[in-house]
């Protein structure tokens, strides 16, 4: 069952898949109305998920569970991987390499992988200070709260000096 994202519990499981470009609008319109489809019809074990999705900055798609409704299964998710590895092939788009790394440069998205992102760290061309996305965030209330982070705040952080 479609939610909309904001009305979705703040305990919601959370995917965060990163885009390696941006969408087009025209892309973007498409994407969403396949997410709205898929998440209409995505089930656990024939029960419907509760569930939503958001797509921030034109890259990243995030799909969220309540799974105090209903608990996603190992189907259920596998369904998920599927549907994002579809959306790659049709848009020729990096959806599920977790080894790279986005950053703001100002209120530009910046993506680069993670070697690059270290000698950039190591370079001082990115400090403590550089807002980094999070993707591992796990629910939606840490989505809200610690997805958008200052390096020197994530994991990112190992990499400064």
């Amino acid at each position: 069952m479609l939610v909309e994202f904001d009305k979705i519990s703040d305990t919601a499981r959370v995917w965060i898949y990163q885009a390696n470009r941006s969408f087009s609008e025209v892309e973007l319109e498409e994407i969403k109305a396949k997410l709205s489809t898929f998440i209409t019809e995505w089930t656990a074990h024939g029960s419907d998920l509760e569930a939503s999705f958001e797509i921030k900055y034109k890259r990243f798609i995030i799909l969220a569970v309540d799974q105090d409704k209903q608990m996603a299964t190992g189907c259920s998710i596998d369904a998920s991987v599927h549907f994002i590895q579809q959306l790659e092939k049709e848009y020729n788009v990096d959806l599920m390499d977790k080894m790279n790394v986005s950053y703001k440069q100002g209120q530009y998205v910046a993506y680069k992988d993670l070697k690059a992102f270290r000698k950039m760290a190591k370079d001082k061309a990115v400090t403590g200070n550089t807002i980094v996305f999070n993707n591992l965030v796990a629910t939606k209330a840490e989505f809200l709260e610690n997805w958008e982070v200052p390096a020197r705040e994530s994991w990112h952080g190992r990499f400064l000096s």
